[in-house]
């Protein structure tokens, strides 16, 4: 009998974690090294900012910004147009059971942040604060 977890829906596993971050960071290094046969992606400086998986480990979600946060959209396209040649790639290294379909969307975290500042940093929000 198989058994229930109480926790379930409370977050990602610590397998989905572990494997999210070694995907991360094998994917870092396949797009840092230009191991990629795309000249129009190895010009571009691509941060992975974090990677998350399905908790079957078989789809694996990579938040990335290009440098500067400029040209947003043409580097997706790019990552999506080698989106096979990246999984191979990026599984070559890893001992995972499934190679796992690598989907790309952009980091917006920084924006969020710079946002929260500038609303912390009104007037009447400070003087809420103090």
């Amino acid at each position: 009998m198989a058994k229930s977890r109480s926790h379930e829906g409370t977050g990602p596993s610590q397998r989905q974690l572990r494997v999210g971050e070694l995907i991360r960071r094998r994917l870092s290094e396949v797009l840092s090294r230009g191991e990629v046969h795309d000249p129009e992606l190895n010009a571009l400086s691509i941060t992975v900012g974090e990677v998350r998986t399905s908790p079957d480990l078989k789809t694996a979600t990579a938040y990335v910004l290009p440098l500067g946060g400029e040209h947003r959209d043409e580097a997706l396209a790019v990552l999506n147009r080698n989106r096979s040649e990246i999984r191979r790639s990026v599984t070559k290294g890893l001992a995972l059971k499934y190679a796992p379909d690598i989907r790309f969307v952009l980091d917006e975290t920084f924006d969020r942040m710079d946002e929260t500042r500038r609303m912390l940093s009104q007037a009447n929000v400070r003087r809420d604060l103090d």
